[in-house]
């Protein structure tokens, strides 16, 4: 990291008790930043101060240690809609909507309140300038230029598909310490700190509702005695069993069995189906009007458009360059394609069929240089 200036601004970093978020606070610490640490409770019926062994590493750096009640806002910005979108079918992306309307949104607000400047966090993604800046736009001066979010260093822990619903103007008040280094580089830092990592396991699932690892089992089920709960306490039922549609090559599709329930399955699945057929089954659609299943061998699953609702755009599309990238899930590698803004919304056409993305899920454009252009939540594909 480079040196701060004389009169360094405070920075907040938000505190997990995780090896990632511990390592912001000691690289932070180490520049000469003057830093406090920020807890958030989020989970209703989770813990109420924060991890055992948090606040001593905190102390241990020198570094106060705030703890801030954002169970109610959470409840309401991403438990809530998490459960509705499963009762509607759709398949959600809750860590986007978290960091969007949680991290840099209640948080950043409480860091901003605390009289920070900056709000840190342990995740792996950039911020660089972006083509509207004054070195590349040509302007004399231009006091607000706002960062673009980018991937990180480490393709295998870039989390910059996770942050692209964040306004750039929140970015602007964001840190990322971690962007240039790996996980082993992490806990060598903590670990020369002479730091206990509070919470040492990583979790690799949602943190409200971890799936249980079983062979078989989709993640829905696996959420089912969390989403049941959150439909009871809403008036929710949702849809139930239905027909199991086959499709063929040319379109036609006829039952071959039935469903338990929509939101048990997402596009793509192969496992957990229990159909049994000649030959390995897929979700191509879902059909919520009909409450039907529809399946049919891979060489029917690719895509080739998708449609999101209104999107986050950061920077306005005149200044795109001819060649995009777009992200339709996680794990997936971005795809060359051609993008369209129509009533703030994004239409997505890809060069190659890809493996389906879902309704709920995030759909973001980057550049060939890594930066995010802008990105949506999915609502159609074809």
């Amino acid at each position: 990291m480079n040196a701060p200036h004389i009169h360094s601004p405070t920075v907040a970093v938000a505190v997990s008790g995780g090896v990632d978020s511990l390592c912001a606070v000691v690289m932070l610490h180490n520049a000469g930043f003057r830093v406090l640490a920020l807890h958030g409770l989020f989970l209703p019926d989770g813990p109420t101060v924060a991890p055992a062994g948090l606040a001593e590493a905190c102390a241990t750096l020198g570094v106060p240690l705030h703890v801030a009640d954002l169970r109610e806002a959470f409840q309401r910005e991403v438990l809530t809609p998490f459960a509705a979108a499963y009762a509607q079918g759709r398949t959600p992306n809750p860590c986007a909507y978290c960091n969007r309307a949680i991290k840099f949104g209640v948080l950043l607000d409480t860091a901003l309140a605390l009289g920070a400047d900056k709000l840190a966090t342990g995740h792996y993604a950039r911020l660089v300038p972006g083509p509207d800046s004054p070195t590349e736009a040509g302007e004399d001066e231009n006091p607000k230029v706002l960062p673009l979010l980018a991937v990180a260093a480490d393709a295998a822990k870039d989390q910059s598909y996770f942050l692209s619903l964040v306004p750039r103007q929140r970015l602007s008040h964001a840190l990322f310490p971690l962007y240039g280094q790996n996980k082993e580089q992490t806990r060598a830092i903590v670990a020369a700190a002479g730091l206990a990592v509070p919470l040492p396991s990583e979790s690799q699932d949602i943190c409200f509702a971890p799936p249980v690892a079983q062979a078989g089992v989709s993640a829905a089920e696996a959420y089912r005695p969390f989403l049941e709960r959150h439909w009871q306490a809403a008036g929710t039922i949702a849809p139930g069993p239905g027909p199991v549609l086959l499709q063929d090559a040319a379109g036609n599709r006829r039952e071959i069995a039935r469903h338990k329930g929509l939101w048990r399955y997402t596009e793509g699945q192969r496992k957990g189906l229990g159909i049994a057929h000649t030959e390995p089954l897929f979700v191509l659609t879902k059909d919520s009007a009909t409450n039907s299943l529809v399946v049919g061998p891979r060489a029917l699953l690719g895509i080739r458009t998708c449609v999101t609702g209104p999107a986050n755009i950061a920077l306005p599309p005149h200044l795109w360059p001819d060649r995009l990238l777009v992200r339709l899930r996680h794990r997936q590698r971005p795809c060359p394609a051609s993008v369209q803004v129509e009533d703030a919304c994004l239409r997505i056409m890809l060069a190659e069929p890809q493996f389906p993305t879902a309704p709920g899920q995030v759909a973001a454009v980057y550049d060939e240089e890594g930066r995010v252009l802008a990105a949506g939540v999915v609502e159609e594909m074809a």
